[in-house]
């Protein structure tokens, strides 16, 4: 078997290396978006999602999702907290460890914004088989994980 890629192989790897980039460059854009409908920075709407997703978090357990470094963490939890988005409060259980809470008033009615992005991604899904789906979503969980220790290896 020879060690070369065929042709096709190339152009496929190069074909997804570009939608990669694309579709980056879209979630960027959109978050970036969203983030100043807001008034808030692209990485401080990302945050108040894992808060969102994950419930309350250390900015220690905030630093492993995000990979970014903990100054850097520390500086954004700041400005979240600044402008009424998040708080921080003793954990009840440790009263030595900060935990950091969503203010969901201040998120009140922001589900509208992402009303056409979550519609159109559930009629992309209904195009797909279940192995399909679970292929696509193995390819998410394991390129998002990439994606994340890299950020690690910059911050």
């Amino acid at each position: 078997m020879s060690r070369d890629i065929s042709e096709h192989r190339k152009n496929l790897l190069d074909a997804l290396v570009l939608a990669g980039r694309e579709n980056s460059n879209a979630a960027v854009m959109f978050h970036t978006a969203v983030a100043a409908h807001l008034g808030l920075g692209a990485s401080e709407e990302k945050t108040l999602d894992l808060l969102q997703r994950h419930g309350p978090l250390t900015a220690g357990e905030i630093v492993k999702l995000t990979g970014l470094a903990p100054a850097s963490v520390t500086g954004l939890l700041d400005r979240l907290e600044a402008k009424w988005f998040v708080r921080r409060v003793r954990d009840p259980r440790d009263r030595r460890r900060v935990i950091v809470e969503l203010n969901a008033e201040m998120l009140s009615g922001g589900d509208e914004i992402f009303e056409p992005l979550v519609s159109g991604l559930a009629e992309l899904y209904a195009g797909y088989t279940d192995e399909q789906l679970e292929l696509i979503l193995d390819f998410l969980s394991r390129a998002t994980a990439i994606q994340v220790e890299a950020t690690s290896k910059i911050s």
